[in-house]
């Protein structure tokens, strides 16, 4: 500033002089307007420690050609102008033409304006709409213009009807984004399978769709994952949505209520506006994908040479039939189906065939025809040991020169030396919390079948006073589960246990024997835990399960009723969350949907907010599911979606006008 102001001085009292282009008694003046605008600029920069406001404006629409809501358009390019330069993200996944486009049109961004080419051949007395959803934002900040739609008619008028709701999955309640949402006026329900969706939109990053330029009338709601773009529903595969409820179309006029932030925490005012209100307005699909029952063989695996593993699409009750092409099958193997027999594997029960690479079989399944019956199937695997014999010798050589050189060294410093190496042990994996709550229990798992078990190895003990005395417990595998035991006891509050294995008390099928163990733990006092009773209304005589979850959704406790009232025993202290489905099969699990049948998966609920709970607690909650949308149930911590760059944008100058001491407006930062 000094140096500036030393410059000024300096030419004021040394102006230049005349030479021919410039008259002095012109020149000053406009000499010393543009020094003094230099020195304001300077000073003004020098009060913005970190670079200026980010630009939270987001683009601006100049106009159309053809305009916004033209009719009797016959022209098939479209030119959209803006104010400033911008991006166009992703078009062909965001940008929905209505009526459906079979041939993709071509979408540009060219500057400060984008080109729409249509393709297809327009139809006559037909109202067309471009909706872009969020695809459009600027080019500095990335500001999203929003669900801009673009609108005109081949005939004499557009058509004005809407209908909007929301997409959500219908397992998790989670928006869907991305996803199609069209409707039918063919009100048959093969309509979905058939034909192509009459008018379509997309969903936004929070599942919401909004279906624009609507001919008056009766419609059906589908979503639509649409694989193979033709916009219907005919892959198996594809994710869907539909309703049986028949939509009447109808608007009418409305006030809402638009709340202007100052911030992300404060309003700065509520204005009513006067608009039309479409309806239907809030249509709200639970999205599925079909039990996929067609079954085929998808891949073999051998990644440690003691097992293989053969994977199917589906399930079978039926297992398949080995037969050795270079080895005996006969009695070979032992055999773990999964829960629902897709995934089947085999575990060699014999040393000489671990320690053979290769593996020859003929496999005889069955699998779905075109007609969905099971046929027999006949494949040839040779399955190859990720682990080869010659691999696995130079380890173990390895491990014993390893252990040969700390013999050595042993020996040397006068320490004990081992005779033989140790043998190979068997790893059990205890599955023991230092605390346990009363409702629970410990577990472990086994790296390998197992031979025996020797129960009188296995101790659990309580703490009495100062002395260790046993107690009785109850050790089985669980079901569904394959090498995974759980202990079984009646734990006490406040009690401390210890659970203790010999040496051997667990051996595998190979031999290998377990080391002996000890895992402490105890169980927190009465005092320590509330009571958690749940009153549910709606559902009166259905068969539900609730879950308690945390904020992450993990499902703590899961309860079943058919009078709506469950009790959670044993809550600590915290914050929770509730979900529930109705098994209205009864058949103890979440069932997905099926369009062929009619049939909409199991419904879900959330309850809409977090749950305090305190130690001596045991007030019961009253939940009501089906008095908040599907859309609005799940708490907002347990959803997992992109944030908005908006939101980005506002909050870094939220953030800015803090450090600088000042008060932000959003919108307001020039």
């Amino acid at each position: 500033m000094e140096s500036l102001l030393n410059s000024i001085i300096k030419v004021i009292k040394h102006p230049p002089l005349g030479g021919g282009l410039v008259r002095n008694d012109l020149f000053f003046p406009f000499l010393l307007f543009g020094i003094f605008t230099l020195f304001l600029s300077s000073c003004a920069k020098m009060g913005q420690p970190d670079g200026g406001w980010y630009d939270e404006t987001p683009p601006r629409v100049l106009g159309e050609s053809p305009y916004d809501g033209a009719t009797d358009v016959n022209g098939k390019k479209i030119s959209i102008y803006f104010d400033e330069f911008i991006k166009l993200d992703n078009p062909t996944e965001k940008v929905v033409v209505s009526p459906p486009q079979l041939e993709a049109p071509e979408i540009k961004n060219e500057g400060k304006r984008i080109v729409v080419k249509l393709q297809d051949s327009l139809r006559a007395n037909t109202t067309y709409t471009i909706d872009f959803s969020d695809a459009i934002s600027d080019n500095n900040e990335g500001n999203p213009l929003g669900n801009y739609t673009y609108t005109f008619s081949t005939g004499d008028h557009i058509d004005t009807m809407q209908v909007a709701g929301y997409v959500v999955e219908a397992r998790t309640l989670e928006p869907v984004q991305g996803i199609l949402v069209g409707l039918y006026d063919n009100l048959s329900d093969t309509a979905f399978t058939k034909l192509p969706m009459l008018r379509v939109s997309r969903t936004d990053e929070n599942g919401h769709y909004s279906i624009k330029g609507v001919r008056n009338g009766q419609y059906h709601v589908f979503a639509l994952q649409d694989v193979d773009g033709n916009y219907m529903f005919n892959a198996p595969t594809e994710k869907i949505a539909f309703d049986s409820t028949i939509y009447n179309t109808t608007c009418g006029p409305d006030i809402r209520q638009d709340t202007i932030w100052g911030d992300s925490l404060h309003i700065r005012d509520i204005v009513r506006v006067p608009y039309t209100h479409f309806y239907p307005d809030n249509v709200v699909l639970r999205a599925f994908t079909e039990e996929q029952t067609n079954r085929y063989f998808i891949k073999s695996e051998r990644s440690n040479a003691d097992h293989f593993t053969l994977f199917f699409s589906y399930g079978d009750t039926q297992l398949p039939k080995v037969t050795g092409l270079n080895f005996n099958a006969d009695d070979a193997f032992i055999i773990e189906p999964s829960m629902n027999a897709d995934t089947i594997t085999y575990w060699l029960r014999d040393t000489t065939l671990v320690n053979q690479d290769t593996l020859r079989m003929q496999l005889d399944y069955r699998v779905t025809d075109s007609t969905g019956v099971l046929v027999p199937q006949t494949d040839t695997l040779e399955l190859l040991s990720k682990q080869p014999y010659e691999k696995r010798m130079k380890a173990k050589k390895a491990a014993y020169e390893k252990w040969q050189k700390q013999q050595d060294k042993n020996r040397k410093r006068g320490k004990a030396v081992q005779d033989t190496m140790p043998a190979e042990a068997l790893e059990p994996e205890f599955r023991v919390n230092s605390t346990l709550d009363p409702d629970q229990n410990p577990s472990v798992s086994m790296p390998s079948p197992l031979a025996t078990i020797d129960s009188t190895k296995i101790h659990l003990y309580c703490k009495q006073d100062t002395s260790w005395v046993p107690m009785p417990f109850q050790f089985g595998e669980v079901p569904g589960q394959p090498r995974v035991y759980r202990f079984v006891g009646a734990w006490r509050p406040g009690g401390q246990y210890s659970l203790e294995t010999d040496s051997a008390a667990f051996v595998d099928i190979y031999g290998l024997a377990s080391k002996a163990g000890k895992n402490g733990f105890k169980v927190p006092k009465e005092e320590e835990y509330n009571t958690f009773p749940v009153r549910i209304s709606g559902f009166d005589g259905k068969k539900i399960y609730v879950q308690l979850l945390n904020n992450s959704g993990k499902t703590l406790k899961e309860q079943s009723t058919s009078d709506g009232s469950v009790v959670f025993q044993w809550v600590k202290p915290g914050t929770y969350y509730l979900s529930m489905y109705v098994d209205e099969n009864e058949n103890g699990r979440w069932d997905t949907g099926d369009y062929s049948q009619q049939r909409q998966p199991e419904p879900v609920y959330y309850y809409n907010d977090k749950i305090e709970r305190k130690a001596k607690w045991d007030d019961e909650l009253s939940w009501s599911p089906l008095s908040v949308p599907l859309n609005r149930q799940k708490p907002n911590v347990l959803v997992k979606k992109k944030a908005n760059t908006q939101r980005q944008v506002s909050n870094r100058n939220a953030e800015r006008a803090r450090r600088l001491g000042i008060q932000y407006i959003q919108g307001q930062t020039n």
